[in-house]
């Protein structure tokens, strides 16, 4: 039964997961990023998905099979190339933060993901002609000037703060080069809206198997997760792989050379620079103090070595950290998923909910952290007048989803 209003509840609690699950990350010690991050992934895109698909999806195989080959395999190829996006998605907020970063990434991502599947699938002039499609394009035309503001705030800051004080908070805060690199990874991101579409014959399947066995639509979508993400495992697989071998990283999986002195690239501190800003601040790192001495000297080009007593990795430790972030990544799209098909006819409006929720949350975790301080008042309210157009654009959105609904009811 849709329910556009419970929708735009779960695409919130998906944003919120998608926003904080760095936060387990900060307990990982001594892993380089390629080894968390892939330790991390292989829960996100392979465990979480696969155990409760299995869990709530009566003969989840049987339903895979049984989709059409076509579906599947722009399910899987638009999986991986939304995985190539999240890979420079890092570099985004390297040089932007995590609150702007994530505001203009995620912003060309809500775009592209909302508005070229029902253009693809001709269904466009359909949502024109309707006063519920018009308001939810309303909505997704607030979401862009939200975006816009953050924007703004972001150039602001540029102007205000000093390269000390831009380097307190995010070392390496360049908007030319931030913005480029955005640009970039939200397209690509997008193709995760793209991945959905494509798999929906197997979502079809999944809900008539569900009904049949007098359970819930609801988690009709979850088997389409699995195939997208099993896109977006292998393209993050391979580059976490050749970082392992190009940055001699791989023992520490099972802590093979614990006491080894390590070697450092100029590749490496690129990376472990990139790990600092997915933690949300550079005053705060996920990398230990050792590391990030190790990402100061390789960031000059030569390989360094460290004299910094090093000892065993707490395995333990580190993969359970791992294991949580990657549930909680997960989480973003179980809700979403849920989100999904409560929003009546006008569901592809549902990857627009997601993102700025996304954008919400992250902007109040970049508040949290003081990526902010030292900025003028002008800027401040530019933040605030941003998230209130952000989530504006939510209710506008799940209000044209309401008429929607309401029409389709009489």
């Amino acid at each position: 039964m849709n329910n556009p209003l419970l929708g735009l509840f779960y695409h919130w609690l998906g944003g919120l997961a998608s926003a904080s699950f760095y936060i387990p990350y900060r307990g990982v010690k001594k892993w380089s990023w390629e080894t968390y991050w892939l330790v991390g992934g292989f829960f996100s895109w392979i465990i979480a998905p696969l155990t409760l698909a299995t869990l709530l999806v009566p003969n989840l195989w049987a339903s895979i099979g049984a989709a059409p080959g076509r579906a599947l395999f722009w399910a899987y190829f638009f999986g991986a190339m939304w995985g190539i996006g999240g890979l420079t998605f890092g570099l985004t907020m390297r040089y932007l933060g995590i609150a702007l970063g994530m505001a203009v990434a995620l912003g060309f991502c809500a775009a592209f993901g909302t508005l070229v599947p029902p253009i693809f699938g001709g269904e466009f002039s359909k949502i024109l002609s309707t006063g519920s499609g018009q308001t939810i394009l309303l909505g997704v035309l607030a979401c862009l000037a939200g975006i816009g503001v953050s924007g703004m705030a972001g150039m602001s800051k540029e102007r205000e703060l000093s390269p000390e004080q831009k380097a307190a908070t995010v070392e390496e805060f360049n908007f030319g080069k931030g913005m480029l690199v955005a640009t970039f990874s939200g397209v690509m991101s997008s193709c995760f809206a793209y991945g959905l579409a494509a798999g929906k014959p197997l979502a079809e399947l999944s809900k008539t198997a569900l009904l049949h066995a007098g359970g819930s639509d609801l988690w009709q979508n979850l088997p389409v997760l699995v195939v997208v993400l099993w896109g977006g495992f292998t393209s993050n697989f391979i580059w976490c792989v050749i970082l392992n071998i190009k940055n001699r990283s791989s023992h520490e999986y099972l802590n093979l050379r614990p006491s080894a002195v390590a070697e450092v690239s100029a590749a490496e501190g690129v990376m472990l620079s990139e790990v600092v800003v997915q933690a949300g601040a550079s005053q705060d790192p996920i990398v230990s103090t050792h590391d990030r001495g190790m990402q100061s000297a390789s960031s000059h080009g030569a390989p360094v070595q460290s004299s910094a007593p090093t000892g065993p990795a707490p395995l333990l430790r580190n993969y359970l950290f791992s294991a949580a972030a990657g549930v909680t990544w997960y989480l973003q799209f179980f809700f979403y998923s849920m989100g999904q098909t409560k929003m009546g006819k006008f569901e592809f409006s549902s990857w627009t909910l997601h993102m700025a929720s996304i954008i919400i949350f992250s902007t109040l975790w970049g508040i949290v952290l003081h990526e902010w301080k030292g900025t003028s008042k002008r800027t401040h309210l530019l933040i605030g007048f941003g998230l209130v157009i952000l989530i504006g654009s939510t209710v506008i959105v799940g209000y044209g989803n309401y008429l929607g609904a309401q029409v389709s009811g009489h």
